[in-house]
């Protein structure tokens, strides 16, 4: 089950990052992104206000830096996707992000299968593979540096809401989000960058937001 929740959550994440990084190649990141994390906030409220759960102080603290993991993830995420190849950004974001909790997880005295460890030493040649430029130029593609801080602030988001027990319910997610879209805003505006929507096609970030809360 373990297995079959995992992949569900990755085809959800993975339409939730198609369709954001789609809309902001065809307008801009930032209102995308800034959509993208409240449309999964309202849905995770949603789900927190239909289920059980009590969580405690420290699950939503947990919650609360996942929050800052899941808005800059996602914000540097669908602003690489505008900028360089989908090819490129998506496959170095997720190696950062299953890389993050597994290094947290050994560090807490998790002790991960062999082939853990040889996905992991197989990631670090792909992500190198992947960040040239067709052509034999030798130069990097653009957007590595958006996909390295993406998949360390996803990174981040899984290892903090991994902290989390189950009973505490879906309030620390909640938290996450509502985090996230303080962080998107902030991040934007100490970036220069404009993070309001003003076009109608940024509303396609809130499909990426709800299959984000679904994954």
């Amino acid at each position: 089950m373990v297995v079959l929740l995992s992949l569900a959550a990755a085809i959800a994440y993975g339409l939730s990052d198609f369709v954001g990084g789609l809309a902001s190649r065809r307008t801009s990141a930032w209102p995308v992104a800034f959509v993208g994390t409240a449309a999964a906030f309202l849905g995770a409220l949603a789900l927190a206000l239909v289920t059980d759960g009590s969580p405690t102080r420290s699950d939503l603290l947990w919650g609360a830096l996942a929050g800052v993991g899941t808005g800059a993830g996602g914000a540097f995420l669908y602003r690489g996707l505008a900028a360089g190849r989908m090819g490129v950004v998506a496959p170095i974001s997720a190696v950062g992000a299953a890389l993050v909790p597994v290094c947290v997880g050994v560090a807490t005295g998790e002790r991960p299968d062999v082939l853990v460890w040889l996905g992991l030493v197989a990631a670090v040649p792909g992500i190198w593979l992947v960040s040239r430029e067709p052509g034999g130029t030798g130069d990097l593609a653009a957007g590595i540096l958006d996909g390295v801080l993406a998949g360390l602030g996803f990174g981040l988001l899984f290892a903090a809401m991994g902290q989390v027990p189950e009973e505490a319910g879906f309030a620390p997610l909640v938290v996450a989000q509502a985090v996230g879209v303080v962080c998107v805003a902030l991040t934007a505006t100490l970036l220069g960058s404009r993070w309001v929507p003003t076009e109608r096609s940024q509303a396609w970030g809130v499909v990426a937001g709800l299959l984000a809360t679904a994954a």
